[in-house]
């Protein structure tokens, strides 16, 4: 017989395991599950003991040539339904359909199958049918449809294969048996474990869920570490047995053999919970499971606990908090949860290992931990990602802080090349000139070094005196390859003998000139954030993922200047990026913000800037849209518009954008949205920008770009060039020169 295991999304590879450990043969792993061959006893024995898959199907017949409903009802009046089916009994079809051009609506399909069925019977039972039952039928018939192909199948374990009966209750946050079974295979805690069942004279791990709910987590290691099969607690449950093929002197060997492998519990096994009922919940749980005395559960707030509280010496926690999605939980106490969460377990949970189960994997940044591994879950219908991590005991991070001590000390006791001497020496004389100026203005982050010297051809950025951005510009093509290279490590080298900053915290990237929404692609996936400040303002940044940190340095003064016109403003961030501007719009008073980017992942890193500052109030508002359709689509009026364009952009689905040639209709699509007596601030990176002449004609026009360069970019003076401009009023006529009150502000840090 050919059976059909269904699994949950990623999940595959784990029935296909226990397929293969139950005795099955010529497996197929397919989209949605897993095919193979097997008896009854194999069958049987595969229900018994799978932890992961959903449901067990065993194949009718399967055709490839169907091409309409008529030809679907006349080969299901074909097949031989009387053989599993009869007067007597109730069923009941589901049905699945994927890619099918036939078949418009799926539960029309399954009508078909179901008037087949009927019409089949009655033919072999003299006019007698059977009834449908969809709560609780005898026999579920499934009808799977991809394309042309479709497969009839007779529900062989029940729909409710993945639920092993012990529920009494839940908490709102529902995990499945199945899910916590899948998540405990993925953990160290079950690598661990099947190894001491291999080798008795290693100790099993001890297991601990800080955020237990209803206890599934913690009955499902239960039932691990005994070796008790999820079988055995529905044992009468399953649909085979009302089905003609069921052999009971089969099953009742499976039940035996089952039965004869169970064993003593060799772990302990923690249940924590903030909510007293829940506890409840998950003790009542465990006695229903069988398995209330191998499981301790107790009333915990995890955020608050001591060293006094951790169960065991070493061990693993797996666990499955809250993430915001169905729990009434506001963004920020989420974000709070999720902080001390790390905290706790990075000082408290030494030389353990840990499993996290979240359906918002932004979240995790705010553990501050990098995930060894991860993997992608289905929960409920959430995606979700299951990060794993491992804590480092005292004694391994004290032996590591001295590797690496040793090997910085070792590293700063060589001499630099003369080469890299030669960097150093510059780097210190910008520090006593840039550097120095910067501290007697309060800026924190700051351009050290760019490409002052041909030979070292790099932009180097300090931040918080704690984080270097190294990014090399592309040598020429004249240039030998392995000099480039000896170079760059010059730098990286000089860079850390003169700032400070260990060599670990320079993060070094090439720049090069990026086409279309390159410059926007995530690089890297260690989504870790620092938080830097600006005049005044706390912003995100990550020197890993992306080409650029979160934040244009070179745009600060741009930013003040933008805080200090706010106040009781309507303002508008076209191509907002981080959201940076916004944060200074925000905090200068202004009535309102808008921000707008293509781009989503920005856009949340926007909406975070402005959580730390503290300014997610009503009257903000993030936009995912093309910027000049939004101008086109939009007829709100601003006082204050901020509008700093990429260069070139051909992103997908969007128009060819390139801001010489486009910038004229630019800014006239958006001084349509300026209010008479707005400002609207023009600003861009191309080097060889020039304002079209017609734009003077029609606008007040002033370039104010020398005034918002700072002096850590001033031998730069082409890093952007940036305008103030306002419609032709007698007010504006009348407005002092927007550069002397510029340099006032930006003198004034």
């Amino acid at each position: 017989m050919i059976f059909f295991a269904s699994a949950s999304a990623n999940q595959n590879d784990l029935v296909e395991k226990e397929a293969r450990e139950a005795g099955a043969q010529d497996i197929k792993v397919s989209s949605g599950g897993v095919e193979f061959s097997a008896d009854l006893e194999t069958a049987y024995r595969f229900c018994m003991w799978t932890r992961s898959a959903t449901r067990l199907l065993v194949l009718v017949h399967r055709d490839d040539s169907m091409a309409s409903t008529d030809d679907l009802f006349d080969h299901s009046m074909s097949l031989p339904w009387e053989n599993w089916v009869n007067p007597d009994k109730t069923f009941a079809i589901t049905e699945t359909v994927t890619d099918c051009r036939w078949i418009r609506n799926s539960h029309f399909a399954s009508l078909r199958l179901k008037d087949a069925i009927v019409e089949r019977i009655r033919g072999a039972y003299n006019g007698a049918r059977p009834s449908i039952d969809r709560e609780n039928p005898d026999i579920v018939f499934h009808l799977h449809v991809n394309r042309n192909l479709v497969s009839w199948y007779v529900d062989f374990a029940g729909r409710d294969l993945s639920h092993r009966g012990y529920r009494t209750a839940q908490t709102q946050a529902i995990m499945s048996e199945f899910m916590a079974a899948s998540l405990l295979y993925r953990s160290d805690w079950y690598r661990k474990l099947r190894a001491s069942f291999e080798d008795p004279s290693l100790e099993a791990p001890a297991l601990l869920d800080p955020f237990c709910g209803s206890g599934t987590v913690c009955i499902e290691a239960a039932l691990m570490v005994t070796n008790t099969a999820p079988g055995l607690l529905k044992l009468d449950d399953f649909a085979f047995h009302k089905l003609p093929i069921h052999k009971e002197e089969i099953w009742e060997k499976i039940v035996d053999e089952a039965e004869s492998k169970v064993c003593e519990n060799r772990c302990k096994i923690v249940g924590w919970d903030i909510d007293k009922r829940a506890i409840e919940i998950s003790k009542a749980n465990a006695k229903e499971a069988g398995v209330e005395n191998l499981v301790s559960f107790e009333v915990k707030d995890f955020t608050t606990i001591s060293e006094q509280d951790v169960p065991a010496q070493s061990g693993c926690i797996v666990t499955d908090p809250p993430y915001g999605v169905r729990l009434d939980s506001g963004s920020a106490a989420i974000r709070r949860l999720y902080t001390a969460m790390g905290e706790v377990i990075f000082n408290i949970f030494c030389g353990w290992s840990i499993t996290i189960l979240c359906g918002n994997s932004e979240l995790l940044g705010f553990i501050d931990m990098k995930p060894s591994r991860t993997n992608i879950l289905i929960n409920g219908g959430i995606e979700c990602q299951a990060a794993h991590y491992y804590v480092f005991s005292k004694a391994e991070r004290q032996a590591m802080l001295e590797k690496a001590q040793a090997k910085r000390e070792e590293r700063l006791s060589q001499p630099l090349s003369p080469g890299a001497q030669m960097a150093a020496n510059r780097l210190n004389k910008n520090i006593a000139s840039i550097g120095k100026a910067m501290a007697k203005q309060g800026v924190t982050c700051y351009r050290l070094y760019d490409a002052d010297m041909p030979e070292y051809s790099a932009a180097i950025d300090v931040y918080e005196g704690k984080w270097i951005s190294l990014q090399e510009y592309a040598a020429p093509s004249s240039i030998d390859p392995e000099d480039a290279k000896r170079r760059l490590e010059e730098l990286v080298l000089a860079t850390e003998r003169t700032t400070g900053i260990d060599y670990d915290n320079i993060y070094v990237k090439r720049r090069e000139i990026q086409k279309g929404a390159n410059q926007y692609i995530k690089r890297g996936n260690s989504s870790h954030f620092y938080i830097v400040n600006e005049n005044g303002h706390k912003f995100l940044v990550n020197f890993a993922d992306y080409l650029d940190t979160g934040i244009f340095l070179d745009h600060r003064p741009v930013r003040k200047l933008i805080e200090t016109m706010s106040k009781d403003k309507r303002f508008l961030n076209l191509f907002c990026y981080t959201g940076s501007a916004t944060v200074h719009a925000a905090a200068g008073g202004a009535l309102s913000t808008v921000s707008v980017d293509a781009n989503a992942n920005y856009l949340e890193w926007a909406t975070k800037n402005m959580q730390i500052n503290n300014l997610n109030t009503m009257n903000h508002f993030f936009y995912k849209d093309d910027c000049l359709s939004f101008l086109r689509e939009n007829r709100d009026v601003f006082d204050l518009i901020f509008c700093d364009p990429p260069t070139f952009s051909n992103s997908k689905g969007r128009d060819t954008f390139d801001v010489q040639r486009d910038h004229g209709y630019l800014i006239r699509s958006c001084m349509k949205h300026l209010a008479h007596d707005g400002v609207l601030i023009f600003s861009t990176n191309f080097t060889r920008f020039k304002l079209f002449g017609e734009l003077y004609e029609d606008f007040i026009i002033e370039d104010i770009t020398e005034s918002t360069i700072g002096e850590d970019f001033a031998r730069n003076s082409k890093i952007h060039r940036c305008y103030m401009i306002r419609h032709k009023t007698e007010q504006a006529l009348a407005i002092e020169p927007t550069k002397k009150i510029v340099k006032r502000i930006v003198k004034k840090g």
